[in-house]
């Protein structure tokens, strides 16, 4: 059974810092397109970053760019998102999802699997 459990969320002041994570288990972790994704309330799901773990292609969307860094590790089946210089629109919930390949466009549609989710929220 495929799994993905993200953790790391939690409340920050604008300009602090998050790391987020996600365990994958039961499926090929080390030739899949893993990403993170975000869904702030009243708003469409959103792509944040994406990483082809077998190449470690890596895209982001230009909102994030140069303060998000997605990163993984094939030894512990593990995602990372290291956020800096959070702003309170980087407030939702953030998901980590699973694929076999890495498409164009970053669409949600494009990802077969889905961890639940972690909160984040960026206020002062």
């Amino acid at each position: 059974e495929v799994q993905l459990v993200e953790s790391g969320g939690g409340l920050v002041q604008p300009g602090g810092s998050l790391r987020l994570s996600c365990a994958a288990s039961g499926f090929s972790y080390r030739r899949a397109c893993m990403g993170w994704f975000r869904q702030a309330p009243g708003k469409e799901r959103e792509g944040v970053a994406r990483v082809y773990t077998g190449t470690s292609l890596i895209y982001y969307t230009n909102s994030v760019k140069g303060r998000f860094t997605i990163s993984h590790d094939n030894a512990k089946n593990t995602l990372y998102l290291q956020m800096n210089s959070l702003k309170p629109e980087d407030t939702a919930m953030y998901y980590c999802a699973a694929a076999l390949v890495c498409r164009s466009g970053f669409q949600a549609a494009d990802f077969d699997y889905w961890g639940q989710g972690t909160q984040v929220t960026v206020s002062s």
